[in-house]
């Protein structure tokens, strides 16, 4: 039965895809953004929508209304400091993602266990940009597991999908 009504979804995507693929113009474009096709991949993968900038955005304004839009910002925080070089910044860059996320301090502290916790805290007397990996792995699967299935089933998502969905069959 599951089978059955995943084909059928497959079908119905598929064939939402095919009716919205082609813009009549630029401006048409710009106002579809994000595209039915690209939001129905959100629905997918988590990944992808991690890997949209329209994607995190929204995810973000979801995690907003949850209280738990520290997560996806720790996690972007650590993405640009693995992308760092030059040990001066790595050093200033670690130091400021500690200060906001992981300090039992801040007000925007996220969720990790004592070890990675442990872990982070002796990684501090020489940063490196992959200090944090494992608490970010940490924070993906949270977000994954948890803040993603609920995204799926909000009104933040499920409206800007039956928008699109309309706009797609008007044209």
């Amino acid at each position: 039965m599951e089978a059955l009504e995943q084909g059928n979804e497959d079908r119905i995507e598929r064939s939402e895809r095919q009716t919205c693929t082609k813009m009549d113009s630029i401006e048409a474009a710009e106002e579809q953004r994000p595209s039915l096709e690209e939001l129905l991949s959100w629905a997918r993968s988590f990944e992808m929508m991690l890997r949209s900038l329209e994607g995190r955005e929204i995810f973000r304004e979801f995690l907003r209304s949850e209280y738990s839009e520290d997560n996806l910002l720790f996690w972007l925080a650590c993405e640009e400091l693995k992308k760092e070089t030059n040990p001066s910044v790595v050093d200033e860059k670690a130091r400021i993602i500690y200060e906001d996320y992981v300090s039992i301090l801040s007000p925007k502290e996220v969720s990790l266990d004592s070890r990675v916790r442990e872990g982070i805290n002796q990684s501090l007397a020489e940063p490196s940009n992959m200090m944090y990996e494992e608490a970010q792995l940490q924070i993906y699967t949270l977000m994954h597991r948890d803040s993603f299935p609920r995204f799926l089933n909000s009104s933040v998502y499920r409206d800007l999908l039956a928008t699109r969905r309309r706009t797609c069959l008007d044209t």
